[in-house]
């Protein structure tokens, strides 16, 4: 299972103008900005934040495992930012995500107003200068405040060219979870410490790395951040129903029962699929053989949904996308309040028999199969 939540909060802190709110931007962004005679380096920071109580009464009634990197049956959390034409990035650069100490407002300034938005997290304060809670006790040391060290921080590395951020989180988000710190967000920002003091680090040094820029929770696209979940929830007791042959496997035709146009944005749907030969052999039966249910491989059949009208990828085949199976025949489910209303998405299929043999095959399936996610 795939779930995803969308950002509560976020802005971006800006070193160069310490005192500006950006809670509104359409764009987060991580920037280093260096003087010509490298005498100046200025950066930004971006501060995001997921509401966790669905995920925890979850974890609570068991309808999401506890999360775990470790465990075969845990969930395991991944930060979503998705790329606004990032530019001039350097060949290869990471980027660092820490859970953030301390509450903060949004705001709701633009970088571009003028003038400038003060109300709101900025660089030097929490909530806004005219509220004055500085992130630390001076003015001196800003940039925001964080936990770091083991469980508090985790990256994701960029090589010479724009990408979309899909970092994983599992640490931080236990770290929430278990209560052992508040959720407060994430800090995202690259090697540094407070008040971009320390030269070694890649805030602190005149190295020109470029601009990352990523939409934020304002954007007017369909890619706001979003805070993913993942998790085994296949099952499989296959009652009576018989296993589709590896010959049968060569040539299988897909097809789904009773898949609907559309289905509500908060609903939560079991959908079946149906895996079978293209030419039955003939038999003396009143059951027709087209219409007998057999089963696609255990553990390794699996499906994928992706936008129908970009194609981007929203759930990869893998460990989170395992088909199941009960006595009708094979299936999954999706709870639609991940997904954006409103939009169209197709389901794709793949099916590995024989894997890791010299008869291995490993097939996909693009059948079509279309819905809408509707409010």
């Amino acid at each position: 299972m795939h779930y995803f939540t969308f950002a509560e909060k976020d802005t971006t802190l800006y070193q160069a103008s310490s005192s500006l709110n950006a809670g509104l931007d359409e764009i987060l962004e991580i920037k280093k900005d260096v003087s010509d005679t490298g005498a100046s380096v200025n950066v930004s920071r971006i501060l995001i934040k997921f509401d966790l109580s669905f995920i925890s009464s979850s974890i609570g009634s068991s309808l999401i495992p506890a999360p775990s990197k470790t465990a075969r049956w845990g969930s395991r959390y991944y930060l979503n930012l998705y790329d606004a034409h990032s530019r001039n990035l350097a060949v290869s650069q990471s980027l660092y995500a820490h859970p953030i100490s301390g509450s903060w407002t949004m705001g709701e300034g633009h970088t571009y107003d003028n003038p400038i938005s003060i109300e709101g997290a900025s660089w030097i304060y929490r909530h806004g200068k005219t509220n004055g809670k500085l992130w630390l006790n001076t003015v001196s040391s800003s940039g925001g405040q964080w936990y770091s060290g083991s469980g508090f921080q985790e990256s994701f590395g960029f090589n010479h060219k724009t990408s979309d951020m899909r970092m994983e989180v599992t640490d931080i988000v236990k770290n929430w979870l278990s209560g052992s710190i508040p959720n407060e967000g994430f800090m995202i920002k690259r090697s540094g410490s407070i008040a971009n003091a320390n030269t070694g680090s890649d805030e602190g040094n005149t190295d020109r790395f470029g601009n990352l820029a990523f939409f934020s929770s304002d954007t007017h696209t369909k890619y706001p951040p979003t805070l993913e979940v993942v998790w085994d929830d296949s099952k499989w007791s296959t009652g009576s129903l018989s296993a589709l042959s590896r010959t049968n496997l060569e040539d299988t035709v897909f097809y789904m029962k009773g898949l609907r146009e559309e289905y509500k944005e908060k609903s939560k749907t079991r959908f079946r699929v149906v895996g079978r030969e293209r030419f039955p052999d003939k038999t003396y039966s009143t059951t027709p053989s087209n219409l007998t249910a057999k089963y696609l491989p255990s553990g390794s059949s699996y499906y994928s949904i992706v936008d129908a009208e970009t194609e981007d990828v929203i759930v990869p085949f893998g460990s989170g996308s395992k088909l199941s199976c009960d006595s009708t025949g094979n299936y999954f489910n999706l709870w639609m309040n991940g997904y954006q209303p409103e939009r169209y998405y197709t389901l794709r299929f793949r099916v590995v028999s024989g894997s890791g043999t010299v008869d291995e095959t490993d097939q996909y399936f693009d059948e079509g199969f279309t819905f809408k996610v509707s409010l």
